[in-house]
């Protein structure tokens, strides 16, 4: 995990799943400031009381939960941190349901080969972020998946937009009733340029440009059906 302190938000970060070795245990984990940052560059309780926010994981709580019993649990429960959240706008459609369930998706597709992938995922911390309770609330998120494929490395990248959901006009956070997630597929080096974020060689693996004819448009998805991998 990188930490953008002036933002007091995740700049990127990362988890490497092993879809082999996962394990269904229950919830384990209570939100609490990460010590190994000061108080002041983080995101804590304050910004999420009293509102219609959730704290949303970056690294899914389920995703590190693999290998022993007590690692999956320890790994798990370090999910926790502040410093592992997001402030994301209350209530559950499709498109948030979709962005929740990128990394089964991709990892039932890496699963024909060796059952594990890479994922990093973080908010964009744009300019035009609105302003609340001494932080700016990011109104978009990106996630790039990689694994090993048939021809060697591939990623895929996405893009989630709050946009229609954020309201923070007099201090207030509201979601308007007609506002929705919207969940994109877009090519990973139009991401590395929205994040200022270096993929490295993720760029060159993206199965979207190898099989999009390098189709730079963004693939808004209604389903998992709709996804290019």
């Amino acid at each position: 995990m990188l930490l953008d302190t002036e933002r007091r938000l995740a700049a990127v970060t990362a988890v490497n799943i092993d879809g082999g070795s996962l394990r269904d245990l229950p919830r384990v984990g209570e939100w609490r400031l990460d010590s190994r940052a000061d108080a002041t560059e983080q995101t804590g309780p304050e910004v999420y009381a009293r509102n219609d926010l959730d704290r949303g994981h970056l690294v899914r709580r389920r995703d590190p939960g693999w290998g022993s019993a007590d690692e999956a649990r320890d790994a798990m429960a370090a999910t926790f941190f502040y410093t592992n959240a997001a402030p994301q706008a209350a209530g559950f459609n499709q498109s948030k349901e979709l962005w929740l369930g990128l990394e089964d998706h991709v990892l039932a597709y890496a699963e024909t080969t060796d059952q594990r992938l890479s994922v990093f995922t973080a908010p964009v911390l744009g300019d035009e972020d609105p302003p609340y309770r001494g932080i700016r609330i990011p109104l978009r998120f990106w996630k790039i998946a990689a694994w090993h494929g048939p021809d060697g490395a591939a990623a895929a990248g996405f893009v989630l937009d709050q946009s229609e959901l954020v309201d923070t006009e007099n201090g207030v956070l509201a979601a308007p009733p007609l506002g929705t997630f919207r969940t994109f597929q877009v090519p990973i080096d139009e991401i590395a340029a929205l994040s200022g974020v270096d993929v490295g060689p993720l760029a060159d693996a993206d199965v979207l440009r190898r099989r999009a004819a390098r189709d730079s448009a963004w693939r808004s998805l209604t389903s998992p059906a709709d996804i290019v991998l």
